[in-house]
């Protein structure tokens, strides 16, 4: 049975904190690769200004391309409207065989507020999930069954202690003219200021 990584998110941009969770479930549950998925316009940002799926899409696949068991997916990018989850879980179990476990890799605080999201009973059904959590983040087996119910033995949570870096903050730090360097690969920096993003 082939086992295939779903790492979705925004991206914007790609940090070590993104890379360093894919490695670590790439490796924990043995999976054959960790697709990463630059969603187009996340449901839950929708008021927000987001960098063009382009830029992050070329962001994600620079800061990948150098690790032969990643690959970057632009089927949300491509797929018009919100980016749901449920969408594109469904996706890749049409393009994989039936015998191939899908995992979606996501934050433990994603996680938790996954029963608000599109379709989360059925989603729950096609795959497992794999929630990142930050070294210390404990969250009791009380509450894991509260949340996912007869599901929650496809709920995985690992701790990956490069989440402390965020997107967010990486973005101040350019409009603030403070460093990046070592928050994400030099050649994402480098796209970045070639492409003047998050400048003010």
């Amino acid at each position: 049975m082939r086992r295939i990584g779903i790492m979705g998110g925004t991206f914007d941009p790609v940090h070590y904190g993104h890379l360093v969770t894919a490695e670590e479930a790439y490796h924990r549950f043995r999976l054959d690769k960790v697709v990463f998925v630059p969603s187009a316009h996340p449901p839950h940002k929708l008021d927000k200004v987001i960098t063009s799926p382009a830029h992050r899409y070329m962001m994600t696949v620079l800061a990948t391309m150098s690790n032969p068991h990643f690959e970057v997916s632009s089927v949300e990018i491509d797929r018009p409207g919100p980016s749901y989850a449920v969408d594109t879980v469904a996706t890749f179990r049409k393009d994989y065989p039936n015998n191939t476990a899908l995992y979606f890799i996501t934050g433990a605080d994603a996680i938790l507020e996954m029963l608000g999201w599109k379709d989360s009973t059925t989603l729950l059904r096609m795959c497992d999930f794999v929630a990142a959590t930050r070294p210390g983040y404990f969250i009791a087996d009380s509450k894991i069954a509260e949340v996912f119910g007869e599901h929650a033995s496809r709920v995985h949570f690992f701790e990956v202690p490069a989440l402390a870096i965020s997107s967010t903050d990486i973005r101040a730090r350019v409009r603030e003219g403070r460093p990046v360097r070592y928050l994400l690969p030099d050649i994402v920096i480098s796209y970045m200021e070639r492409a003047g993003l998050y400048a003010v």
